[in-house]
């Protein structure tokens, strides 16, 4: 029963940056195998955009690489997004999850309420 809440969403230009926050309660990140991102833009399906692992492992959808990046801080219980050189198409709903990463195969078990972001040209 972890609960995930997320911050960091908000309105930039092309080319600006935002950095979103999953903390988490209940349950230790440590001993979570995998949580990462999905984000859903209007009009689209749910897609999933990070992972990182227990073992500190990452993972990045090709509309990603290069620009985002996650992370984590075991201490604050908490996981990060880094994106930068945010495009337009970035626009939409970021969700947090918690659950595990078995053969090519994410699992989720737990999800943050979701943090808008918004990428203007």
């Amino acid at each position: 029963q972890v609960q995930l809440v997320e911050s960091g969403g908000g309105l930039v230009q092309a080319g600006g940056s935002l950095r979103l926050s999953c903390a988490a309660a209940s349950e230790s990140i440590s001993s979570i195998n995998a949580m990462g991102w999905y984000r859903q833009a209007p009009g689209k399906q749910r897609e999933w955009a990070a992972l990182i692992t227990s073992g500190g492992t990452t993972n990045y959808a090709d509309s990603v690489k290069g620009r985002f990046t996650i992370s984590r801080d075991n201490a604050k219980n908490t996981v990060y997004l880094q994106m930068n050189s945010l495009k337009p198409e970035d626009t939409g709903v970021y969700y947090c999850f918690a659950g595990a990463y078995r053969g090519t195969t994410i699992y989720t078990r737990s999800w943050g309420q979701g943090t808008q972001v918004t990428v203007s040209s």
